[in-house]
């Protein structure tokens, strides 16, 4: 699907820019067309007008002659006026049936010459065209005097060529451009599509794992049922192990059902949450009061440092989840008769919670991972803990929206913390 997709977006990225290419090189092209047309045009024209200036001249037309620049003692004065080497060019008088009559050329030019230029001059029967002849390209314009008519024929090879030479210059280098295009557009096309996929191989694998999560529960819900449903006659007294069964499932189903769509909302409402400043030590020491009871019933020490009136900006509903999810997390994971300490402080801009509970720790490889939807270091232990791997995704995706940092470290048989950088 994906290599589809890349090559469908490099057909439309070179075909847009082959277009583009084609229109630049044509403007080109006729630009340079009209003014090559225009200057061949204005030569053959002052040609023509200076051979009417002098009909009978024909063995010193004045008007063709090469003008030479003023000269001081230095060499040729260059005022930028001087005029540019004169084209090849000569001139045929015939009479009315277009017989030749007479011929004058400053060049060394062969009498076939003439008359096959002659020929196809008049079997064009224009007053103006273009012929190829023997290799060259001419052109020539026709003027009627009294006797018959003057040919004026003028070489414009080199004129032709610079238009045949642009043409080469453009395919050799909307060739180059289109294969350097095709190789840098496949790359950023690669790099495009490589977020793309990553975000749609973890739709898949979070639909996987939702799915597998989901599975368990509602296995022992059935289960349990068919139980029930096998002793229909019993009592519910007596069954009432299976209900309590079905009811616990139950509600790790909802639990589970509840955060995933919480981490949908926070997904879809980025932009609407509402900040405001508030005062995140009372926020904490709220929550610590709230939680004493669960941790001192689990045999596990706290111990706690909290710098008074500090203010965060951002939503307070939000960042007391995140402070319950790494407590919850802290009391869970401690080991029996452990620890847990929590600190927070303002350090420069920053206000930096930390949390951090005595255990096994967490080893490097999943430090960078924990925060993934689903990631369970040791999934066994995780599932008699109750918990789905969603805790920390959403305490991470908390903490994004407020332009924050949550990391942790760790070390192994010893501590894991928890940090949080808010401002």
């Amino acid at each position: 699907m994906f290599t589809k997709l890349r090559n469908r977006f490099l057909i439309v990225n070179l075909a847009t820019i082959s277009v583009m290419m084609l229109i630049a090189f044509a403007s080109i092209y006729m630009i340079t067309y009209q003014d090559v047309r225009r200057s061949i045009d204005m030569e053959l024209h002052k040609l023509t007008d200076s051979n009417q200036k002098f009909p009978g001249n024909f063995d010193h037309p004045r008007s063709i002659e090469p003008t030479t620049p003023e000269m001081d003692e230095d060499g040729p004065m260059d005022n930028g006026k001087n005029p540019p080497d004169r084209s090849v060019f000569f001139t045929v008088q015939t009479d009315k049936d277009w017989v030749l009559i007479d011929k004058n050329s400053k060049f060394d030019i062969d009498n076939e010459i003439y008359e096959l230029a002659l020929q196809e001059a008049v079997s064009m029967n224009k007053d103006t065209g273009q012929f190829n002849l023997d290799g060259s390209h001419w052109t020539f314009n026709v003027q009627p005097t009294d006797a018959g008519y003057i040919f004026v024929f003028l070489d414009v090879t080199d004129q032709q060529d610079i238009l045949t030479n642009l043409i080469y210059t453009f395919a050799f280098v909307g060739s180059v451009m289109l294969i350097a295009l095709f190789f840098t557009s496949r790359f950023f096309a690669n790099r495009s599509i490589t977020p793309v996929k990553e975000a749609f191989d973890k739709q898949k694998q979070f639909i996987a794992d939702a799915s597998h999560e989901l599975k368990t529960p509602l296995a022992i819900i059935n289960t349990n049922t068919d139980v029930l449903l096998s002793n229909s006659g019993d009592t519910i007294h007596n069954q009432s192990k299976w209900l309590y069964y079905i009811k616990s499932e139950t509600e790790r189903m909802t639990k589970l059902t509840n955060d995933l769509l919480y981490l949908t909302q926070m997904d879809d409402s980025k932009t609407h949450m509402i900040f405001s400043k508030f005062n995140i030590s009372d926020t904490v020491e709220d929550i610590i009061l709230t939680m004493e009871a669960v941790i001192f019933e689990k045999h596990i020490l706290l111990e706690y440092d909290i710098e008074p009136q500090l203010t965060v900006y951002g939503n307070s509903e939000q960042i007391r989840q995140v402070v319950m999810i790494l407590l919850d997390n802290a009391v869970k994971y401690a080991n029996p008769k452990g620890s847990v300490t929590l600190s927070l402080k303002k350090q420069q801009n920053d206000v930096i919670l930390s949390v951090t509970n005595t255990g096994e720790g967490i080893a490097a490889e999943h430090l960078t991972r924990i925060f993934d939807r689903f990631y369970r270091t040791d999934a066994s232990r995780a599932r008699k803990q109750g918990g789905y791997g969603l805790g920390l995704a959403i305490a991470k995706s908390i903490i994004e929206q407020h332009k924050g940092k949550i990391y942790a470290k760790s070390v192994i048989g010893e501590s894991t913390t928890f940090y949080v950088h808010l401002s």
